[in-house]
């Protein structure tokens, strides 16, 4: 029964870090720490790395320091972080692979659900500014984006 309830909790922690992740990117990059998510909206690019690659730091360290603590203290914790940080390779592979093509990998994909998520972060990145943008989330995409031609 316990290890239902760790699988249950990875689960959990994965999914629940969509709406984490949306609320963020639309309240604390879109907000407060726009400074630093700025340079990923701009159409040049001035090398490898962005300002907006320091929120990777800021999002692993919550599932990092779960993981230590669950194997040191409270197993549950080594799960949740888990999930967390399975979320964090997944939004790489998404955002940073798949749509950005920061490496030379994952290139094209006739998938619907994986053209969806292309189209609405093209949406998204339409706006230069931080104000007036739309599809804040990464895997959670609307049903128009299914249906629309890039």
């Amino acid at each position: 029964m316990e290890s239902v309830l760790n699988i249950f909790l990875v689960f959990l922690s994965f999914f629940s870090m969509e709406g984490v992740a949306w609320a963020t990117h639309k309240y604390i990059m879109h907000g407060f720490l726009w400074h630093l998510h700025k340079d990923h909206h701009k159409k040049e690019v001035y090398g490898f790395f962005e300002k907006n690659d320091y929120f990777f730091l800021i999002f692993a360290t919550p599932g990092v320091i779960m993981i230590f603590a669950g194997l040191k203290f409270f197993i549950p914790l080594f799960f949740i972080g888990l999930g967390i940080s399975i979320y964090g390779f997944a939004y790489f592979t998404v955002h940073d692979l798949f749509i950005h093509q920061r490496f030379n990998i994952l290139r094209k994909s006739e998938n619907r659900y994986f053209k969806a998520i292309r189209r609405a972060h093209k949406i998204h990145h339409k706006k230069l500014t931080k104000e007036g943008c739309e599809n804040f989330g990464m895997l959670w995409v609307p049903i128009k984006y299914f249906k629309q031609k890039i």
